[in-house]
C-alpha cells in the first residue's frame, strides 16, 4: 500500500490509516486533527467540517469573522465534462488527466525515478520511494546483503547465507523437515537398510550387528563368517568343520559324534557284525576284529570258551604249558604311562605250591612289565606309550611248583588292540 494506507487482511485491500488516532500530538498550536484519505489536516478548533452526501463536500473556515469556503465537487455522470482547454495547476508528483483532474504520476512505471539498479522503486501518492529488495538492508546509499546466519538462529543445525536469502542444512544422519528449518533424524534402517544383516537406528546415525557366528568387517557394515575352528584347537575332539555362521564336529570312521563335539566308539559287533558263525566279533576303539571261536591248535583241545588244554596222555604235552587261555582287550592310543592294564590270577589253588609270574613272549621292545601283587595274582603294567592302530599278543605265564618238585605252567595269551586315536 502507498503512504497513508495499510493492508486490510479481512477485506483484502488497502485501507486508510487514521493518523489522528495513532500519531501522538499530530497538530501543534491548538489546531485540531481531521483525518482524510491518505493523510490528515490540521485546522483551527473553530473550523466547521460540513459533510455533504449530495453533489459536493464543503469545508468552511471562519477566521476573524470571515468565511473561507473550500468545495470539492465529485464527478457527475449527468454533468457535461469540464472544458478541456481550461488548465489546472497540479502539485509536484501529479499531472493533469484527460478528465482535467490531478492524478498521481507513477514514477516507477514511467522510469522517472532515480533509484539505483540494486534498489526497488515503490510508488507513493505524489512521490516514490527507493527500497532495498527482501534480504538486503540499506547502508548509506547502497543495498547490502543481510547475513541471516548472524541473526538469531533460523536453522536447527547449520545456516548457509546466500545473496538476499539463506538456506538451512542438516548434519549427517538428519534431513530438513517440511518447514525447511528443523532437522529430523533419518531412520537409515527403514529408508535403505545399509547393513548386511541387522540394522539398529540411533539418533543421527545407525549401527550394524551380525547374526551369531558372524562378526563385523572393518567397514562396520558387512559381516564376515567367524572361523570357530581357528579360535581353538580343542573345540572338537577330532576335527572341526567351519560353516557359514556356525561349525560342526566330525569323527573318524568307527566313531560317532556325541554331544556335538565328542567322539564315541561305534560298537560294530552290535550294529554291523560281519564275522562268520565260527568267528567271534571283538570290538575295539575305532573298529572291530573277528577271531576264531576255537583258537586251539594241535595238540591243544578246547575245553571251555577260549580255554585250550594239552592232554597229559599226549607225550608232546609234557614239554608244553598245560593250558592256554585266550583273552582280548583294547586300549586307546597314546595312553598315559605307567598304567595298570590287565590282571592275571590263578583259577585253581593247590596247597603247598608256589606261583611265579613272567612275560613269556611279546615284550621284545619292553613296553610291558609284570608286577606280582599276591601269591596267586599279578598285574600287567604298560610302561611305554603305544600308538595305534596296532595289535600286540603277549603271553603271560604262571609257573606252579610244589614241595615234591612238581612243576606245571599255564599261559594267558592276551591280545591287546591299540586304537588309532586317543579317544
Amino acid at each position: 500500500c502507498t503512504d497513508g494506507y495499510e493492508w486490510d487482511p479481512v477485506r483484502q485491500r488497502c485501507k486508510d490509516i487514521d493518523e489522528c488516532e495513532i500519531v501522538p500530538d499530530a497538530c501543534k498550536g491548538g489546531m485540531k486533527c481531521v483525518n482524510h484519505y491518505g493523510g490528515y489536516l490540521c485546522l483551527p478548533r473553530t473550523a466547521q467540517i460540513i459533510v455533504n452526501n449530495g453533489r459536493e463536500d464543503t469545508a468552511a473556515e471562519s477566521t476573524g469573522g470571515r468565511n473561507n469556503v473550500i468545495r470539492r465537487t465529485p464527478a457527475d455522470p449527468h454533468r457535461p465534462p469540464p472544458n478541456p482547454t481550461h488548465q489546472i495547476q497540479c502539485a509536484t508528483g501529479y499531472e493533469q488527466s484527460e478528465q482535467n483532474v490531478c492524478q498521481d504520476i507513477d514514477e516507477c512505471a514511467t522510469g522517472t525515478h532515480n533509484c539505483r539498479a540494486d534498489q526497488v522503486c515503490i510508488n507513493l501518492r505524489g512521490s516514490f520511494s527507493c527500497q532495498c529488495p527482501s534480504g538486503y538492508q540499506k547502508r548509506g546509499e547502497q543495498c547490502v546483503d543481510i547475513d541471516e546466519c548472524n541473526l538469531p538462529p533460523y536453522c536447527h543445525h547449520r545456516c548457509v547465507n546466500t545473496p538476499g536469502s539463506y538456506y538451512c542444512q542438516c548434519n549427517s544422519g538428519f534431513q530438513l523437515a517440511a518447514n525447511n528449518h528443523t532437522c529430523v533424524d533419518i531412520n537409515e534402517c527403514d529408508a535403505n537398510n545399509p547393513c548386511a544383516q541387522q540394522c539398529y537406528n540411533i539418533l543421527g546415525s545407525f549401527i550394524c550387528q551380525c547374526n551369531p557366528g558372524f562378526e563385523l568387517s572393518s567397514d562396520r557394515i558387512n559381516c564376515e563368517d567367524i572361523d570357530e575352528c581357528r579360535t581353538s584347537s580343542y573345540i572338537c575332539q577330532y576335527q572341526c568343520v567351519n560353516e557359514p555362521g556356525k561349525f560342526s564336529c566330525i569323527c573318524p570312521e568307527g566313531y560317532q559324534v556325541v554331544g556335538a563335539r565328542t567322539c564315541q566308539d561305534i560298537n560294530e559287533c552290535e550294529t554291523t557284525n560281519e564275522c562268520r558263525e565260527d568267528e567271534m566279533c571283538w570290538n575295539y576303539h575305532g573298529g572291530f576284529r573277528c577271531y576264531p571261536r576255537n583258537p586251539c591248535q594241535e595238540p591243544y583241545v578246547l575245553t571251555s570258551e577260549n580255554r585250550c588244554v594239552c592232554p597229559v596222555s599226549n607225550a608232546i604235552c609234557r614239554e608244553l604249558p598245560y593250558s592256554i587261555v585266550y583273552k582280548y582287550m583294547s586300549i586307546r592310543s597314546d595312553r598315559t604311562v605307567p598304567s595298570d592294564i590287565f590282571q592275571i590270577q590263578a583259577t585253581t589253588i593247590y596247597p603247598n605250591t608256589i606261583n611265579t609270574f613272567r612275560i613269556k613272549s611279546g615284550n621284545e621292545n619292553g613296553e610291558f612289565y609284570l608286577r606280582q601283587t599276591s601269591a596267586i595274582s599279578a598285574m600287567l603294567v604298560l610302561v611305554k606309550s603305544l600308538s595305534g592302530p596296532r595289535e600286540h599278543i603277549v603271553d603271560l605265564e604262571m609257573l606252579t611248583v610244589n614241595s615234591l618238585n612238581y612243576r606245571t605252567s599255564s599261559v594267558l595269551r592276551l591280545t591287546i588292540i591299540v586304537g588309532p586315536y586317543s579317544f
